[in-house]
């Protein structure tokens, strides 16, 4: 299928950020616009066959980048049975890193877990780094950079992205470096920045969630009394480790497959899935069978990007909930846009512990209407399960 710029392209603001002012919001990605899982996972699957056949022989390490990229990286990896590691800003335990720095980012460190691109990068032939949008190409050649002088001679260099913005400067500064690049769209950022600037930024704006008495309400919100199910499953894989693509379908195959017994129904219903920040794959692999399953299904997830809301017809974002993380206490995260639906189904692989997170996120839903709110936890503590 072939893509244009209406299909793939809204510009939004950033908040505070003198860097970079705008921010390109795929309405079809399923993290800050919700979306039907189905058209999100043909997009994926459109830039999988961008590469399908393009290294015939090689042995494939993609690496997705957090977090608006992981669900990407894992579906391309799933569908071209590749090896999958995604880069992440959490802490994993008992990982030593590679770190770099993505500069125009509301939250600037990256890394890699090093250990295990220790034990395995002998094993691959190339590693392609999967991107929702490449604008310079900086952060890429950083980490490119990093493994040429930690791992010398050992693979080549690809990107796959759903855009790619880089001028001809950047574009020659790849080629001599034998970095190959592949999108499903072609783009010119030149104007964007002046796009942005002229949002209003007027929109609705909830914030403190979770912070008790500073919390600010919509006028209309009563808390009738309403709690979230929460429910640990077993069987959980961490992306920010290496994996098998094929392993790790099948493991999202089986947590469908137990989420599945806690829905009595899904045809003629209306269901939101979300995802929690890094933690996308999953949780769009769920929404996606739970569509075919008949249900009608929106799909997008918590981000720790800041962005700017308006009224504005045109512009992406209408409506701002801030809220405390999952996975840190203190720190800032946002969905947007949200709607009432039959039930919502959140998936994180948030340990059990500080419910923060989950309290300012579940008032955040009821507050758009929602009643019916069940948190599924994918991780490592299943010993906990419900």
């Amino acid at each position: 299928m072939e893509y244009h710029k209406i299909d793939l392209i809204r510009i939004a603001r950033r908040e505070n950020n003198k860097k970079r002012n705008y921010l390109l919001v795929n309405p079809l990605q399923g993290k800050h616009v919700p979306v039907s899982p189905g058209q999100a996972f043909q997009m994926m699957d459109a830039l999988a066959g961008k590469i399908n056949s393009v290294y015939p022989g090689e042995r494939l390490l993609l690496a997705g980048f957090a977090e608006t990229a992981t669900a990407i990286g894992a579906r391309l990896a799933v569908k071209l049975n590749t090896g999958y590691i995604q880069t992440t800003r959490e802490q994993v335990p008992g990982a030593e890193y590679l770190y770099f720095t993505e500069s125009h980012s509301h939250a600037a460190e990256q890394k890699l877990v090093k250990n295990d691109l220790d034990e395995k990068i002998h094993l691959f032939d190339r590693i392609v780094f999967v991107e929702d949008e490449v604008t310079t190409g900086n952060t890429i050649l950083k980490i490119v950079k990093i493994l040429e002088k930690t791992y010398p001679s050992t693979v080549k260099f690809s990107v796959a992205s759903l855009l790619n913005g880089m001028d001809e400067e950047a574009l020659e500064r790849y080629k001599k470096h034998g970095i190959a690049l592949h999108y499903l769209l072609k783009t010119d950022h030149s104007l964007f920045p002046a796009q942005a600037e002229k949002f209003r930024g007027d929109g609705t704006y909830f914030s403190g969630w979770g912070h008790g008495s500073g919390t600010v309400l919509p006028s209309d919100y009563q808390d009738d009394g309403h709690r979230v199910k929460e429910i640990v499953l077993p069987g959980y894989r961490n992306a920010r480790k290496f994996v098998e693509g094929c392993d790790y379908g099948r493991a999202c195959e089986a947590l469908w497959k137990q989420v599945r017994t806690y829905i009595p129904a899904a045809e003629e219903m209306s269901f939101l899935v979300l995802g929690t920040e890094e933690f996308m794959y999953p949780a769009l692999y769920t929404a996606f069978r739970l569509e075919e399953a008949g249900g009608k299904v929106c799909f997008h997830a918590t981000t720790r990007s800041p962005i700017e809301v308006s009224r504005e017809e045109k512009y992406p974002l209408h409506v701002r909930y801030e809220l405390q993380s999952f996975y840190e206490s203190g720190r800032r995260t946002f969905v947007y846009d949200l709607k009432k639906y039959d039930q919502v189904l959140i998936l994180t692989d948030a340990v059990p512990g500080s419910q923060e997170g989950l309290n300012s996120l579940a008032e955040a839903l009821q507050s758009a209407g929602n009643k019916n709110i069940t948190c599924f936890r994918w991780c490592e503590n299943a010993e906990f399960l419900s």
